[in-house]
């Protein structure tokens, strides 16, 4: 096995544990909503506060990377994320499984930042993207078959299983960590955490357009997943009337249209420039979610129709994600945990916030879960003419040729 793609099966499995956290617990929404006596609004929060958990915690991550090494910071992540998986096993009703979730996100936040930290380290350009795009292939196995895990977890032995196969999912990568990962920051390269040098190195990277129109436009485009992901529970099980294990294979369909194009994102940036294909993917996105938006309010209501123009729409998100990862921290490898930690906190604190918003409207009905995504996809598209204009008026060298703005 070559050494690249051995990095890439061992980051892929560690970043695999976050999702895993998110799409086995689907299909079991509205069995815990019954189960806790709370309402679907609480259990989308359930999804929500972790999502914003996850993005704030990415702050802490980054610098400690930068000061400590690559791994120690991880197996204490993930040493957290098990202990709040714990939490929510035992959970006595929905205040303590949200603060359990909480408390995941805070340990798994760890494996969203590093591994960026560590592709960075070893790659730039190119290869980080194809190395980062072989990791989003293998974190892919995880939402598309997390939903059918939980499903087969909930039929044999209830919802609170689920987070005692999470928290042995941990265990098993913080071994996985310490034996075969290798660290890649060396100490004659780790920096201390001094709180002012994070504060002008967060105010450096939030004044420079290029990394904050980036990081947007990978942002709100993920903001239309976390729509989906805290509303379609309710609208595929409530309105279609799909079982759980019918929801975790729509569910695994969406997520292989998304995973399925990132693993042409390096290839397609190589041959046009990784600025024409974030371009041509967001217009493709925002296109893909009008149309959706469109046939839905006019009353075209039929499943495989609303299924695979969401496949389309994540298609379209698979190649832009990547890339913009890449292309946000390619100019600020002295600092790639810090910019990592923000660009992450960033991201997730855009899709927890307009999931919070749009959570008061969502229904059993398709229509408000469809019409947020075209927001998010609006959101994407404005980012990214953001960035157009700040990149032209300060041109730079392209990260491969040929180039074209983004």
């Amino acid at each position: 096995m070559s050494p690249f793609i051995r990095a890439a099966l061992v980051l892929g499995l560690m970043c695999a544990v976050g999702p895993l956290a998110i799409d086995m617990f689907l299909p079991a929404l509205p069995t815990v909503t019954g189960d806790l006596g709370g309402t679907a609004s609480a259990a989308q929060l359930t999804i929500t506060a972790y999502f914003i958990a996850y993005g704030l915690a990415q702050m802490v991550y980054g610098p400690v990377a930068d000061m400590a090494g690559r791994k120690p910071p991880v197996i204490a992540g993930l040493a957290l994320f098990a202990a709040g998986s714990l939490v929510c096993a035992f959970a006595p009703d929905m205040n303590w499984l949200i603060a359990g979730r909480v408390v995941q996100a805070l340990g798994g936040a760890a494996v969203m930042v590093i591994p960026r930290a560590i592709i960075r380290d070893m790659h730039t350009g190119r290869e980080a993207t194809r190395l980062m795009a072989l990791v989003m292939l293998i974190i892919s196995v995880s939402p598309m078959l997390a939903p059918l895990l939980g499903s087969g977890v909930i039929a044999v032995s209830g919802w609170r299983s689920i987070f005692g196969v999470l928290a042995a999912a941990a265990g098993l990568s913080i071994l996985m960590t310490i034996l075969l990962q290798p660290e890649t920051l060396a100490p004659e390269r780790r920096t201390p955490v001094r709180v002012r040098a994070i504060l002008s190195g967060s105010a450096r990277l939030l004044r420079d357009p290029l990394f904050m129109g980036l990081t947007f436009v990978g942002g709100f485009g993920m903001a239309s997943f976390f729509v989906f992901l805290a509303s379609a529970s309710f609208v595929y099980t409530g309105h279609y009337g799909l079982t759980p294990t019918g929801f975790s294979l729509a569910f695994a369909a969406n997520a292989a249209g998304f995973f399925s194009a990132s693993q042409m994102a390096a290839s397609l940036g190589d041959r046009f420039g990784p600025g024409r294909v974030v371009s041509r993917a967001v217009t493709g996105f925002v296109l893909f979610a009008l149309l959706l938006l469109a046939l839905v309010a006019s009353g075209i209501d039929h499943f495989a129709l609303l299924v695979g123009l969401l496949i389309c729409a994540n298609a379209c998100l698979g190649l832009v994600v990547p890339t913009t990862m890449v292309m946000a921290l390619d100019d600020h490898g002295d600092a790639a945990g810090l910019a990592s930690s923000l660009g992450g906190m960033l991201q997730m604190l855009a899709g927890g916030v307009l999931t919070m918003l749009a959570g008061p409207f969502f229904t059993d009905h398709p229509l408000p879960m469809v019409a947020a995504i075209a927001v998010s996809a609006l959101l994407s598209l404005g980012a990214m003419l953001f960035t157009q204009a700040a990149r032209s008026r300060r041109p730079i060298a392209p990260v491969w040729p040929p180039d074209a703005p983004v």
